[in-house]
């Protein structure tokens, strides 16, 4: 086959055009350009790392440098392709569900296929045919390395930094709001780059007022170590006492900030079978969620980012939700039957459970 010239700008500008089509056709709403170059965003991460916002994440502080130097993680690279995809599922009522305090609520992201599984085949796809249009090197991320994805795609124009620091988009009805995953494609040929495009936040602070537990500390500063989806998900051992409370029904995940959110009135609903919702996780009691055995953990969240939580968070974090439910005979006999737990983790939040209803 003809190949095209990787240093003919025309030619350059009609591959960008068919990348577009090409992640259209994958299922892809958007796909931006920018430079691999992120000298001066390397500051605004060193002191988010030196006021300890990322808690236990050690790995944030392990991979700083290459997060700041794209060249680690590819030799070459030139450009960052960064694309989009929708994920929020027809599920039930995200507030319905927040509203009642004997279910459980699980972040939205999560109640389908993992991400990860479904976006890395698809930007592989991408990657293979640019390959075989342009003689070039690519290299796949999927939040699977030290990447600065917000930082490439609010760089490329895909949207902008909201005060959550969530990327934020407008662009069509294909894409609005901020509900949706990014991958990446670093390759070594020199596209032409996109344009940023403006904060359209204005003096909206709603994500800020509606974090359960004040983890946007100020507009683009999350502290991780009270952000409910890290204490859920990331955080390893025993959740603060004083956060507990302010956690509610959120046994995986948080979506307040972006349900909070006005450009996610316009969010599209996800086409991709894949994030469909699993075992009626969208609005499954806690009493019912509390009794899974190990195995049964195993078999429901195979596939899912849910895995990811392990089966010890998982009751830490339904022991919490139990915790914060309306009383009731079910949910004191769920917990007594688990207040014996080989986990000490597991024991600990049981009884702080427990204690909040006098027992």
């Amino acid at each position: 086959m003809a190949y095209l010239n990787p240093h003919n700008p025309a030619e350059l500008a009609s591959l960008a055009a068919n990348i577009r089509q090409w992640a259209s056709e994958l299922g892809f709403s958007a796909v931006a350009v920018a430079e691999a170059e992120l000298s001066d965003a390397g500051e605004g991460l060193r002191r988010w790392l030196a006021a300890g916002f990322h808690g236990s994440m050690d790995y944030m502080a392990r991979h700083a440098r290459a997060r700041m130097r794209p060249a680690e993680c590819m030799e070459g690279v030139s450009r960052v392709i960064s694309a989009s995809m929708p994920y929020w599922p027809d599920a039930a009522p995200a507030l319905d569900v927040l509203g009642n305090g004997a279910l459980g609520y699980i972040s939205r992201y999560a109640l389908g296929r993992d991400y990860h599984k479904v976006l890395r085949p698809r930007l592989q796809k991408l990657a293979q045919r640019i390959v075989e249009a342009v003689p070039s090197t690519t290299r796949v991320f999927t939040d699977s390395a030290p990447v600065m994805e917000v930082e490439f795609a609010q760089r490329s124009g895909l949207g902008w930094r909201g005060k959550h620091t969530l990327l934020v988009s407008r662009q069509s009805r294909c894409q609005s709001g901020s509900c949706f995953f990014l991958g990446e494609i670093f390759i070594d040929i020199p596209l032409p780059v996109d344009a940023p495009v403006p904060n359209h936040c204005g003096r909206c602070t709603a994500c800020l007022s509606a974090c359960p537990t004040g983890a946007i500390v100020a507009p683009y500063q999350l502290d991780a170590r009270r952000c409910i989806a890290y204490l859920t998900i990331e955080h390893p051992g025993v959740i603060p006492e004083v956060l507990r409370p302010l956690m509610g029904n959120r046994i995986v995940g948080c979506d307040d900030c972006q349900l909070a959110c006005p450009w996610n009135r316009f969010a599209p609903r996800s086409t991709e079978n894949d994030f469909a919702v699993r075992h009626g996780l969208d609005g499954a009691s806690l009493v019912s969620l509390f009794a899974w055995s190990e195995a049964e953990f195993l078999e429901r969240t195979a596939g899912s980012p849910i895995r990811r939580v392990g089966y010890e968070r998982w009751l830490r974090n339904i022991a919490v939700a139990l915790g914060n439910a309306p009383r009731s005979p079910e949910i004191i006999a769920a917990l007594q039957a688990r207040a014996k737990n080989e986990s000490a983790i597991v024991r600990e939040h049981v009884a702080w459970a427990l204690g909040r209803f006098g027992i």
